[in-house]
């Protein structure tokens, strides 16, 4: 298990920006690989280092705890590091790779978000941030972090990362239940990653669109095994 554990035939699923006990708990019933924690003040799904560890030591062994950062100073990442488990992190500003690099020490995974615009290229991006351990693809869009809308998928064409890179790709951007489905036929992503395609309201997940959300991941799987 785990979110960068390839597998062809089974993508990967975090859902992203949980804050309650129950949002916890219903990921992990659904059969979530990863969940993910933003420690980004401005938004309204931020969480602190203490209540990040107290969610954290809720999952079961085998599914990630994903820290998200946008250019977090030394002491607001060592605060993180000190206070929660965090298996995996993902660099959601403009890190560069050294700074990358330097925050996780060469002790844990680490992922790159893309934002992807018009004119963005995936194969600089690749080499540029070839240390990373994925790619996480996102939507361009005014300020740091996920808008709730994808991008053209068509822009990044499946031979741009070939064989070597795909097993490295985590797609996000407003997927949702209803094209999931479709940017795993498209593009076959190791993983995918949700945030406001699975909640009620701006922030406030919902359980039964978590698990409609991964039951649609499964039948997608399901229906490219069986072409």
């Amino acid at each position: 298990m785990g979110l960068l554990t390839y597998s062809p035939g089974r993508t990967r699923v975090k859902i992203c920006g949980l804050r309650t006990s129950a949002d916890i708990d219903a990921a992990v019933a659904a059969g979530v690989d990863a969940v993910g924690f933003v420690f980004y003040p401005p938004s309204v799904r931020a969480v602190t280092p203490n209540i990040a560890a107290q969610l954290i030591s809720r999952l079961p062994a085998g599914v990630d705890a994903v820290g998200l950062v946008v250019n977090a100073s030394d002491e607001q990442f060592a605060a993180i590091r000190a206070a929660a488990s965090i298996t995996l992190w993902q660099f959601h500003g403009d890190e560069t790779p050294e700074r990358c690099a330097e925050l996780a020490a060469g002790e844990q995974l680490w992922v790159k978000a893309a934002r992807v615009g018009e004119g963005f290229a995936f194969d600089e991006f690749s080499i540029q941030y070839r240390d990373a351990n994925a790619f996480l693809l996102d939507a361009l869009v005014e300020g740091y972090g996920g808008g709730g809308v994808p991008f053209d998928w068509q822009g990044i064409p499946p031979q741009t990362w070939g064989s070597e890179n795909a097993p490295r790709v985590v797609l996000s951007g407003g997927l949702n239940t209803h094209n999931v489905g479709e940017a795993i036929a498209r593009l076959h992503p190791c993983a995918v990653d949700v945030s406001s395609g699975v909640e009620s309201s701006r922030g406030v997940k919902d359980p039964a669109l978590m698990t409609q959300f991964i039951q649609a991941v499964r039948a997608a799987d399901a229906k490219a095994s069986s072409q």
